[in-house]
């Protein structure tokens, strides 16, 4: 069984054919989808489609650092007034993306440090982007962390010696499409770190892996992701599935 720790299923790339999406995901023994939030406009979207499928798909609560702009503080409290009405399994997407744009830079930071604190008020995993931001994100996460922060460093694609540091933090890697692409040097990163720290996800719709790429990504592709790891540490994708899905539901407690 495998378990994508990161999709974006209620996006509106998947509003005429979510069912058959998620169909293809259970056939491809993707068994748990876990989703992360965007911003205030996506919740509606993100509840429906987890109220339709409660064993299937997993919601989180967050605000992504591209939605973080003037109105941040607003967007804010709608992420703690969801997170005291119902449940969630972990606090995400959040984090800092500088590759389009600095202008907010000192908002995102502020945005990200406050979900930090709400994860370990509410005791719940976080999943982290991280977006040409590592030097930004890398300093908040180790002054907040008491022991009582834990989650995914979402897409990693940094260095050896960043992995390492963010394994040394307690959190885990996320492994996604970009492990499959013929001009990344993933692979070669990630062999020299052990597999039980990582975690496998699609962040569809998006990072399609081969030999999809170029079409919309959709978990049951997760499957390929799987593959591709599962031969760089030289085990079977039955026994790559095994760990990586033992992380994730001890992680989100699913």
């Amino acid at each position: 069984m495998l378990i994508d720790t990161h999709a974006h299923l209620y996006s509106e790339d998947f509003l005429h054919d979510v069912d058959n999406v998620l169909q293809r995901a259970y056939d491809n023994d993707v068994k748990k989808i876990i989703l992360p939030n965007i911003d205030s406009g996506s919740v509606k979207r993100l509840l429906d489609l987890t109220d339709a499928y409660p064993h299937l798909c997993f919601p989180l609560m967050g605000l992504h650092p591209t939605s973080v702009g003037a109105d941040y503080k607003e967007e804010l409290q709608a992420v703690e007034y969801w997170l005291e009405k119902r449940k969630f399994y972990g606090i995400g997407e959040i984090g800092i993306d500088l590759y389009w744009d600095r202008t907010f830079l000192n908002e995102q930071q502020d945005a990200f440090r406050y979900q930090l604190k709400l994860a370990k008020l509410n005791q719940l995993p976080v999943i982290i982007h991280v977006r040409d931001s590592f030097d930004e994100i890398y300093p908040i996460v180790k002054e907040e962390q008491d022991g009582n922060l834990k989650g995914i460093f979402h897409c990693f694609t940094g260095t050896e010696a960043e992995g390492r540091k963010i394994i040394d933090l307690g959190f885990l890697l996320g492994i996604g499409g970009v492990v499959t692409f013929n001009n990344s040097n993933l692979g070669d990163v990630i062999k020299n770190i052990p597999v039980q720290n990582l975690v496998l996800e699609t962040d569809a719709p998006y990072l399609t892996p081969a030999p999809k790429r170029g079409k919309r990504n959709e978990s049951a592709y997760l499957a390929y992701v799987a593959q591709a790891v599962a031969k760089i540490y030289d085990v079977s994708v039955n026994e790559l599935a095994e760990i990586t899905s033992d992380n994730a539901r001890d992680l989100f407690k699913i």
